[in-house]
């Protein structure tokens, strides 16, 4: 099973903190003090979002990685 790379992380954590920052609602209890960054890192160090990175290769390979 292949691991998500820094970028791809940077880009989930980012997504999910803007979703958090127009109202979406936390899939984990919030901490007190705790900004949409740091919420969306730890749902994503959690394994609760329900997302999958799509990697597209040049020979037209798709793979599906799970978060």
């Amino acid at each position: 099973m292949a691991a998500i790379t820094r970028f791809e992380r940077a880009r989930l954590i980012t997504a999910r903190a803007l979703q958090l920052s127009f109202g979406a609602p936390p899939l984990i209890k919030p901490a007190a003090g705790d900004s949409p960054y740091m919420l969306a890192s730890r749902e994503l160090e959690e394994k609760v979002l329900p997302i999958e990175v799509l990697r597209a290769y040049p020979d037209g390979r798709v793979e599906r990685v799970s978060v």
